[in-house]
Protein backbone atom coordinates (compact mmCIF):
# COMPACT_ATOMS: atom_id res chain seq x y z
CA UNK A 1 0.00 0.00 0.00
CA UNK A 2 1.49 3.45 -1.04
CA UNK A 3 2.17 5.73 1.69
CA UNK A 4 0.09 8.92 2.57
CA UNK A 5 0.65 12.06 0.97
CA UNK A 6 2.08 14.52 3.42
CA UNK A 7 -1.07 17.39 4.39
CA UNK A 8 1.39 20.31 3.30
CA UNK A 9 -1.45 22.49 5.80
CA UNK A 10 -0.43 20.40 8.85
CA UNK A 11 2.93 21.94 8.98
CA UNK A 12 2.10 25.50 7.56
CA UNK A 13 -0.99 25.72 10.69
CA UNK A 14 1.70 24.46 13.77
CA UNK A 15 2.22 27.19 16.26
CA UNK A 16 6.34 26.99 16.34
CA UNK A 17 6.43 29.85 19.22
CA UNK A 18 7.53 26.88 21.58
CA UNK A 19 10.51 25.62 19.14
CA UNK A 20 11.66 29.79 18.61
CA UNK A 21 11.33 30.05 22.47
CA UNK A 22 13.83 27.62 23.13
CA UNK A 23 16.17 28.38 20.04
CA UNK A 24 16.64 31.65 22.45
CA UNK A 25 16.90 29.65 25.65
CA UNK A 26 19.56 27.73 23.92
CA UNK A 27 21.44 30.37 22.35
CA UNK A 28 21.27 31.98 26.06
CA UNK A 29 23.34 29.02 27.24
CA UNK A 30 25.33 27.13 24.82
CA UNK A 31 26.51 30.91 22.98
CA UNK A 32 30.10 30.73 23.74
CA UNK A 33 30.84 27.07 23.13
CA UNK A 34 32.60 26.10 20.35
CA UNK A 35 32.81 21.99 18.55
CA UNK A 36 35.08 20.34 20.64
CA UNK A 37 38.44 20.90 19.16
CA UNK A 38 37.07 23.52 15.96
CA UNK A 39 35.81 27.06 15.86
CA UNK A 40 32.18 26.10 15.09
CA UNK A 41 29.70 27.68 17.72
CA UNK A 42 27.82 24.54 19.35
CA UNK A 43 24.67 26.06 18.83
CA UNK A 44 25.11 24.53 14.92
CA UNK A 45 25.35 21.39 16.27
CA UNK A 46 21.67 21.60 18.41
CA UNK A 47 20.15 23.30 15.55
CA UNK A 48 21.55 20.77 13.36
CA UNK A 49 19.78 17.87 16.16
CA UNK A 50 16.67 19.96 16.11
CA UNK A 51 16.21 19.81 12.35
CA UNK A 52 16.90 16.05 12.32
CA UNK A 53 14.61 15.31 14.49
CA UNK A 54 11.83 17.30 12.43
CA UNK A 55 13.56 15.68 9.32
CA UNK A 56 13.24 11.91 10.77
CA UNK A 57 9.11 12.30 11.55
CA UNK A 58 9.41 13.69 15.25
CA UNK A 59 7.43 16.64 16.83
CA UNK A 60 7.36 19.83 18.40
CA UNK A 61 8.42 19.06 21.62
CA UNK A 62 10.81 16.12 20.10
CA UNK A 63 12.54 18.96 17.92
CA UNK A 64 12.95 21.30 21.38
CA UNK A 65 14.73 18.67 23.23
CA UNK A 66 16.89 18.34 20.53
CA UNK A 67 17.92 21.68 20.79
CA UNK A 68 18.12 21.39 24.63
CA UNK A 69 19.57 17.91 24.80
CA UNK A 70 22.58 18.83 26.29
CA UNK A 71 21.63 21.59 28.69
CA UNK A 72 21.55 19.16 32.12
CA UNK A 73 24.73 17.86 31.04
CA UNK A 74 26.74 20.87 30.30
CA UNK A 75 25.00 24.05 31.63
CA UNK A 76 23.67 21.67 35.21
CA UNK A 77 21.27 19.86 36.97
CA UNK A 78 19.61 22.83 37.92
CA UNK A 79 18.37 23.57 33.91
CA UNK A 80 16.11 20.27 34.45
CA UNK A 81 13.41 22.42 36.26
CA UNK A 82 13.67 25.44 34.15
CA UNK A 83 13.52 23.02 31.28
CA UNK A 84 10.03 21.74 32.84
CA UNK A 85 8.31 24.85 33.44
CA UNK A 86 9.22 26.56 30.60
CA UNK A 87 8.30 23.55 28.08
CA UNK A 88 6.76 21.13 29.79
CA UNK A 89 7.47 17.76 31.60
CA UNK A 90 7.69 15.63 28.12
CA UNK A 91 10.79 17.99 26.83
CA UNK A 92 12.63 18.13 30.39
CA UNK A 93 12.31 14.05 30.43
CA UNK A 94 13.61 13.67 27.06
CA UNK A 95 16.74 16.15 28.36
CA UNK A 96 17.20 14.25 30.92
CA UNK A 97 17.15 10.48 29.15
CA UNK A 98 19.24 12.14 26.69
CA UNK A 99 21.91 13.02 29.47
CA UNK A 100 25.12 10.81 30.51
CA UNK A 101 26.16 12.97 33.42
CA UNK A 102 24.96 15.76 35.33
CA UNK A 103 28.28 15.97 38.16
CA UNK A 104 31.19 18.17 37.71
CA UNK A 105 33.57 16.44 36.91
CA UNK A 106 32.19 13.74 35.28
CA UNK A 107 32.64 9.90 36.04
CA UNK A 108 35.40 8.43 33.84
CA UNK A 109 34.65 8.67 30.24
CA UNK A 110 34.29 5.09 29.40
CA UNK A 111 32.03 3.90 32.31
CA UNK A 112 29.54 6.75 31.23
CA UNK A 113 29.15 5.68 27.58
CA UNK A 114 28.62 1.83 29.04
CA UNK A 115 26.38 3.14 31.31
CA UNK A 116 24.85 5.32 28.93
CA UNK A 117 24.10 2.38 26.49
CA UNK A 118 23.07 0.45 29.12
CA UNK A 119 20.29 3.14 29.61
CA UNK A 120 19.49 3.40 25.76
CA UNK A 121 18.02 -0.24 26.71
CA UNK A 122 15.23 0.52 28.90
CA UNK A 123 14.83 4.87 26.88
CA UNK A 124 11.46 5.78 25.80
CA UNK A 125 10.78 6.16 21.61
CA UNK A 126 11.13 9.99 22.15
CA UNK A 127 14.20 9.76 24.18
CA UNK A 128 15.58 7.37 21.39
CA UNK A 129 14.88 9.84 18.66
CA UNK A 130 16.17 12.42 19.71
CA UNK A 131 19.44 10.37 21.16
CA UNK A 132 19.80 8.93 17.72
CA UNK A 133 19.70 12.34 15.76
CA UNK A 134 22.27 13.42 18.38
CA UNK A 135 24.95 10.49 17.55
CA UNK A 136 23.75 10.89 13.93
CA UNK A 137 25.01 14.46 13.16
CA UNK A 138 27.70 13.83 15.82
CA UNK A 139 29.06 10.55 13.32
CA UNK A 140 28.65 12.68 10.47
CA UNK A 141 30.48 15.53 11.96
CA UNK A 142 33.48 13.50 12.70
CA UNK A 143 33.21 11.73 8.51
CA UNK A 144 33.82 15.14 7.30
CA UNK A 145 36.79 15.68 9.80
CA UNK A 146 38.53 12.41 9.29
CA UNK A 147 38.33 13.64 5.28
CA UNK A 148 40.16 16.51 6.01
CA UNK A 149 42.13 16.18 9.08
CA UNK A 150 42.46 12.36 8.86
CA UNK A 151 43.38 10.28 12.01
CA UNK A 152 44.69 12.97 14.42
CA UNK A 153 41.57 14.48 15.40
CA UNK A 154 40.50 11.50 17.18
CA UNK A 155 43.48 13.44 19.73
CA UNK A 156 40.62 15.77 20.33
CA UNK A 157 37.95 13.22 21.88
CA UNK A 158 38.79 11.60 25.19
CA UNK A 159 38.20 8.16 24.26
CA UNK A 160 40.67 8.56 21.55
CA UNK A 161 40.78 6.57 17.89
CA UNK A 162 39.83 3.13 19.62
CA UNK A 163 36.97 4.59 21.87
CA UNK A 164 35.24 6.78 19.51
CA UNK A 165 35.01 3.78 17.32
CA UNK A 166 34.23 1.67 19.93
CA UNK A 167 31.02 3.94 21.03
CA UNK A 168 29.41 4.48 17.99
CA UNK A 169 29.40 1.31 16.42
CA UNK A 170 27.86 0.23 19.86
CA UNK A 171 25.28 2.81 19.42
CA UNK A 172 24.61 2.02 16.13
CA UNK A 173 23.85 -1.82 16.56
CA UNK A 174 21.93 -0.36 19.69
CA UNK A 175 19.37 1.82 17.33
CA UNK A 176 19.74 -0.70 14.99
CA UNK A 177 17.53 -3.06 17.49
CA UNK A 178 15.59 -0.50 19.64
CA UNK A 179 14.45 2.09 16.49
CA UNK A 180 14.74 0.34 13.62
CA UNK A 181 14.12 2.71 10.19
CA UNK A 182 15.93 4.61 8.11
CA UNK A 183 17.33 6.99 10.91
CA UNK A 184 19.29 3.77 12.45
CA UNK A 185 20.40 3.26 8.85
CA UNK A 186 21.69 6.57 8.36
CA UNK A 187 23.37 6.11 11.12
CA UNK A 188 24.87 2.88 10.45
CA UNK A 189 26.36 4.71 7.08
CA UNK A 190 27.82 7.01 8.88
CA UNK A 191 29.83 4.60 11.26
CA UNK A 192 30.79 2.26 8.76
CA UNK A 193 32.15 5.66 6.94
CA UNK A 194 33.92 6.66 9.95
CA UNK A 195 35.79 2.73 10.65
CA UNK A 196 36.38 2.92 7.04
CA UNK A 197 38.44 6.29 7.15
CA UNK A 198 40.11 5.21 10.34
CA UNK A 199 40.99 2.23 9.69
CA UNK A 200 40.42 1.65 5.87
CA UNK A 201 42.36 -2.15 6.11
CA UNK A 202 40.53 -3.82 8.79
CA UNK A 203 37.11 -1.95 7.93
CA UNK A 204 33.48 -4.25 8.33
CA UNK A 205 32.13 -5.19 5.17
CA UNK A 206 28.90 -2.68 4.42
CA UNK A 207 25.93 -5.16 4.69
Amino acid sequence: MAAPTPDPSSNASQDWDNLAQATAFAFALHAAQRRKGTAIPYIAHLMSVAALVLEYGGDQEQAIAGLLHDTIEDVGADQEPVIAERFGPRVASIVRACTDADVFPKPPWRARKEAYLAHLEHASTDALLVSACDKLHNARAIVTDLRTHGTAMFGRFNGGQDGTTWYYTALSAAFNRLLPGPLATDLACAVHDMQRLADPVHAPSKT
